[in-house]
């Protein structure tokens, strides 16, 4: 990663360009039902960023979250363990767009894959206004791989 100061562990220049990556990808999300775009981009441990979009579908249950979509796109690049950061964005509200709870849950898993916390950055709409938390304050008492036995 790179810059010296830090927000939350993230460097300031990557928590920058990773706002800039979710606002960008809420530019191509699929929300024809909703019209709540929402994008999503991971930072890796080497500073590589991939990005999600939220994925609507005529069957509304069966719509993917932004935040969901990015870790996926970083799993099947085999990247999992190596996700430092979540930057979420889009919506159209004036306060930070946070994850829902299933989105939280699968946040929660990445960071146990990974060992350590994942910054969790959200933005509004147009990136003016953020706030920042770690993924277990977002979910205390996470659903985790040591309660299946």
């Amino acid at each position: 990663m790179s810059g010296s100061h830090e927000r939350g562990g993230v460097p300031v220049a990557d928590e920058a360009a990773l706002i800039a990556a979710a606002r960008a990808a809420a530019a191509d999300a699929y929300a024809p039902y909703s019209r709540f775009p929402v994008g999503a981009a991971v930072l890796l441990r080497d500073g590589r960023i991939m990005r999600g979009v939220n994925v609507e579908n005529a069957s509304y249950g069966l719509s993917l979250c932004a935040e969901t979509v990015a870790i996926a796109v970083a799993a099947a690049a085999g990247r999992m363990a190596d996700i430092v950061a979540i930057a979420v964005a889009g919506g159209t509200g004036e306060e930070p767009l946070t994850p829902c709870g299933r989105c939280r849950q699968v946040i929660a898993e990445a960071a146990s894959v990974g060992g350590s916390e994942v910054a969790v950055i959200c933005a509004t709409p147009d990136g003016g206004t953020i706030a920042r938390f770690s993924s277990s304050s977002l979910l205390p008492h996470a659903f985790g791989a040591a309660a299946l036995g």
